[in-house]
């Protein structure tokens, strides 16, 4: 199933002097959030958990596997020292299967790396984004952090989670100046996509967005570039859908 390409303009965002850290970046949603972070004139640190060959030209990468602890705590230290201005936390992993076939480990394993994860990340950025008084921490989650469907039990406990953890942390440190959201794609036109369900699928889920057509990863890129940017002075603790109205049908 083919698309119109869709065409979405940063040129206007400029995050010149900014520092982002963006995990999972060598790939689908967060190689689109890099490339335009990169784009709009920050400085761009993405991970990944093999080689860098997705990563968009002219940003750094660190290997790191957010669902190994120790990789993950060791990581932390290295953002505290950083001090990012901004950090998106894409890096994710998901397992679909019916609820009396998930595993213990699976469950633990997408928790890991969907949850604490991002936890420690964000409390090694946040002492620094408060003494500065201003930071962006944007939180990838999922239109499964919204509704679910069967087969997604862990999954959705994991975006679940992530959101609610998104809006405490919100609520305690926006007085400081840093603003943290979630940000929950719908279905998105990736090669992680295409690798799990045939064509004919893609079809039958594209269908069944108002939109008739699956998101492309720029598209949730710009959304989040806006979110870290200068523009955005007043949205935080929101878990804000981009899925071509999906989730309100």
């Amino acid at each position: 199933m083919t698309y119109e390409a869709v065409n979405v303009d940063t040129r206007g965002y400029t995050l010149t002097g900014r520092f982002a850290v963006v995990t999972g970046a060598t790939r689908g949603i967060g190689r689109a959030i890099a490339a335009c972070l990169h784009a709009t004139g920050a400085r761009v640190l993405g991970t990944g958990r093999g080689a860098p060959g997705g990563l968009p030209e002219g940003c750094e990468f660190r290997a790191v596997d957010l669902g190994e602890a120790r990789a993950a705590a060791a990581f932390a230290e290295e953002l505290r020292s950083a001090a990012p201005d901004i950090l998106v936390n894409n890096a994710g992993v998901n397992r679909l299967a019916p609820f009396a076939e998930t595993d213990p480990a699976t469950f633990e394993l997408m928790h890991r790396t969907n949850v604490l994860g991002p936890m420690l990340l964000c409390r090694a950025v946040l002492p620094e984004m408060r003494r500065r008084h201003w930071g962006r921490i944007v939180n990838i989650a999922s239109i499964w952090s919204k509704r679910s469907l069967p087969g997604r039990a862990a999954y959705s406990a994991s975006k679940f989670a992530l959101d609610g953890f998104t809006a405490a942390l919100a609520a305690e440190v926006a007085a400081d100046g840093v603003l943290a959201n979630c940000v929950s794609p719908g279905f998105v036109d990736t090669e992680l996509l295409h690798a799990m369900i045939d064509e004919a699928q893609i079809s039958e889920l594209a269908a069944q967005v108002p939109m008739r057509r699956l998101a492309q990863p720029e598209e949730i890129a710009a959304f989040v570039v806006w979110l870290c940017g200068p523009e955005n002075t007043y949205i935080s603790g929101q878990n804000l859908a981009i899925d071509g109205g999906y989730t309100r049908t």
